[in-house]
Formats: C-alpha cells, sequence, structure tokens
C-alpha cells in the first residue's frame, strides 16, 4: 500500500467513512477532529466575531474554528506524519491555513476528501469561503462528486473524482421490518417526495420533528428521528424491502450525489432505489445492479411494482451487491487514492 505514515484527520466522526479508510491504511493513525480541545469560551467569542464581521463585511462569511491548534500541533508532533488526510471539513475545527503553514514548515503533504460540500450551494457565502479558506491549502483534492471535480478543476484546484466505497456485509436474509427504508435527515424536497408514499416508508434520521408542520400526520407517524450508524443501520438496510435514496436539494439542483447510503446499502445486499442522476448511471446499471426514478409518479409506480415482484428486486440487488465487490470495496476505493498521492 504505502510506506508513508498519513495521519487521517476525521472531519465528519459521526460516520464510520474515516475509520473504514483507516483499516485500509498499514501505516496510518487516526484521529477525530471533533474531540481536540475546544478553544476557551467559544460561543461568546464566536458570537462577537459574527456581529463583527457583520459589521465591518456584510456579504462575508466567516466560521470561528471551535478548537484549538496547539492541540492538533501536539499531536502531529507526536506522530510525525509525511501526509495528512483529511476527512469532509476542517475550518469547523481549525483555520485551514495554519494546518498549512506547519505542513510547508515540515514538508507534510495535505490532501482532502471531499465528502459533503454539496451541502454548501445553498449557502453560497460558505460555500466561497470553503473555496477560498481551505480547498486551496491542500496537495490534492478527491471528490465524490464528478461535478464537484470538474468545478474545482476549472478553479484550478487539483482535484481527482473518487466516488464512495462500502464494506461488504453478508447478512443472513432477515425477516422483514419494511416495506421502504428511507435513512437521511429532512428537507423539504425529501418531505414532499414521502408524502406519496406515505402509506409504505418507514423513516430513520434527524431533523424530522422540526418539519412536522410541512408533514402529513401520516407521514409523521412514519418518523423515528434520529440518526442510525454503524450495526444498527444495517440491521435496518438488510431487513427492507426496499431502501429509498433522495438526494438533499442542493445535490439534486447541480444534478450530484451519489452519497454513501447508496454504497452501504448495495455492500449490504440491498435493493436500492435513487433519484435519477448521470453519475450513477456511470457508475451502475440502472435496471441490473440499482433502481431509479425522476419524479413522484414514477416513484409510486417502482414502488408499487418492486414491492410486488420480489424475485426482480432480489436480482437487482444481488447484482449490485457483486458490482459493489467487484469496484467499490474501500480497500479499492482507498488503494486508487493512494495511488495519487505522492
Amino acid at each position: 500500500m504505502t510506506d508513508k505514515k498519513i495521519l487521517i484527520l476525521d472531519g465528519i466522526g459521526g460516520a464510520t467513512l474515516g475509520r473504514d479508510i483507516l483499516a485500509c491504511i498499514d501505516n496510518s493513525e487516526y484521529y477525530d477532529l471533533a474531540k481536540l480541545e475546544n478553544i476557551s469560551l467559544y460561543k461568546p467569542r464566536s458570537a462577537f466575531t459574527k456581529v463583527q464581521r457583520k459589521l465591518s463585511e456584510k456579504n462575508s462569511f466567516y466560521y470561528l474554528p471551535k478548537k484549538r491548534f496547539e492541540s492538533l500541533l501536539s499531536l502531529i508532533e507526536e506522530i510525525k506524519p509525511d501526509s495528512i488526510f483529511v476527512i469532509g471539513f476542517l475550518y469547523r475545527f481549525i483555520k485551514p491555513n495554519h494546518l498549512a503553514d506547519l505542513a510547508k514548515t515540515k514538508g507534510i503533504k495535505l490532501y482532502l476528501y471531499d465528502t459533503d460540500s454539496c451541502n454548501l450551494y445553498s449557502k453560497r457565502r460558505e460555500f466561497i469561503y470553503f473555496i477560498e479558506n481551505e480547498v486551496r491549502v491542500y496537495d490534492r483534492v478527491f471528490s465524490f462528486s464528478k461535478v464537484v471535480t470538474e468545478f474545482f478543476n476549472r478553479k484550478n484546484i487539483n482535484t481527482i473524482f473518487s466516488p464512495f466505497g462500502a464494506n461488504l456485509v453478508e447478512a443472513e436474509p432477515a425477516k422483514y421490518q419494511h416495506d421502504v427504508l428511507f435513512v437521511g435527515s429532512a428537507d423539504l424536497r425529501r418531505c414532499f417526495m414521502l408524502e406519496h408514499i406515505a402509506d409504505y416508508v418507514s423513516i430513520k434520521g434527524n431533523r424530522w420533528k422540526r418539519n412536522q408542520s410541512i408533514m402529513s400526520p401520516a407521514l409523521q407517524q412514519k418518523v423515528d428521528d434520529k440518526p442510525l450508524w454503524g450495526q444498527e443501520l444495517y440491521q435496518h438496510l438488510v431487513s427492507s424491502k426496499i431502501v429509498l435514496n433522495i438526494t438533499r436539494g442542493p445535490f439534486y439542483a447541480a444534478e450530484t450525489g451519489v452519497n454513501l447510503r447508496i454504497f452501504e446499502a448495495m455492500a449490504a445486499g440491498c435493493f436500492v432505489l435513487t433519484d435519477y442522476c448521470d453519475e450513477v448511471a456511470d457508475l451502475f446499471e440502472i435496471g441490473l445492479e440499482i433502481e431509479t426514478f425522476k419524479g413522484s409518479k414514477e416513484l409510486v409506480e417502482k414502488v408499487l411494482y418492486y414491492l410486488s415482484n420480489d424475485d426482480a428486486r432480489l436480482a437487482i440487488a444481488k447484482r449490485g451487491q457483486q458490482k459493489i465487490s467487484q469496484h467499490y470495496t474501500w480497500k479499492k476505493r482507498v488503494e486508487y487514492m493512494l495511488s495519487y498521492m505522492d
């Protein structure tokens, strides 16, 4: 794999992605950025900074990092990595330029796995801040999104398209608990789409209670307002006839977003139904390895069809899992990214 020591700094520690990558790199260390020491009096300092910035630069965005850089500096001094691989975001924890300055003095290469930048599209000023203050400090960026990859490269940001991966789950056939399972946080588009299949869907995730005012009573009854991770997530995935993915609004608007949930579900041998984008068709054979829909009418039609046709549904699920095994295990994805790390 590599004889260079890599420090993985995980900016999305709630998900297992960073730890899955760690398991594929022999000479590596892992640290969850959320565990760094907090700066003192963060909340009042953050509030004061926001007011100050608004008075001086009304159209600018600034995020006061939550963590003390000195605590990360101590970690780097102890581990002495050749490269640092950031997962997700850095600017919410420490100032990226502080890490860049340190890396330059110590000859450390910096890499980013962009896993979520599309979520910033609807936050224009924050997205601009991310590009100008973080993305440019890295020697190379890997992005899960082909759209983002092309956009960054046009901005002269050295970026490689690298879709997500997943570890295969060899689960025994489970007794079905859900006809249709949706796992994810709430947004307006998801609420509207799920209303059309309220009789069949089970919903797991956060931010649903705060959106109850735009949900019918029937849909409200289908919500379990808590996130799912790890083994509990897989237990629900494998006990579902259909795992439904509905791309978040900002991703959908950008015509991108083959998200991690798709890979996790397919790796577990689940039948996945997702909204269509070209990137799905680039990665998987629609109708053979995965199914898609292009609107609420087609969503309802395909839910009803595949709930009534077990053989067709199970055949697609099996071929989808085979595709993950052949091309998209984390081992294969990490090997690919390491080949682009100098």
